[in-house]
């Protein structure tokens, strides 16, 4: 998957939406850093795309952040995406 174990990437594009989510385990640490590096990307590519983290309540151990995009006419969430994923040493999406 990727050099960053704990987190799996999976990138959807439709007609003008795309979304990217990160499954995580529920970490602190590795929480913080995923917000971090969304926050730098958004400031480096001046991009302000909407983000949601939902944990599930019946496993708590298992979360989720979406990035989306929803109404990306311009195609700019490759760059943000491919960003990323880089500073989250993420190698490949499912």
């Amino acid at each position: 998957m990727s050099e960053c174990k704990d987190i799996k990437a999976r990138i959807r594009f439709e007609e003008r939406y795309a979304g990217l989510l990160l499954d995580y385990s529920n970490h602190l640490e590795l929480k913080d850093k995923i917000f971090q590096k969304i926050e730098e990307t958004k400031k480096e590519l001046d991009l302000d795309p909407e983000v949601v983290e939902n944990c599930d309540p019946e496993h708590p151990n298992k979360c989720a952040v979406y990035i989306e995009f929803q109404d990306d006419y311009d195609r700019v969430s490759g760059k943000f995406f491919d960003t990323l994923l880089n500073k989250l040493n993420i190698k490949e999406c499912e």
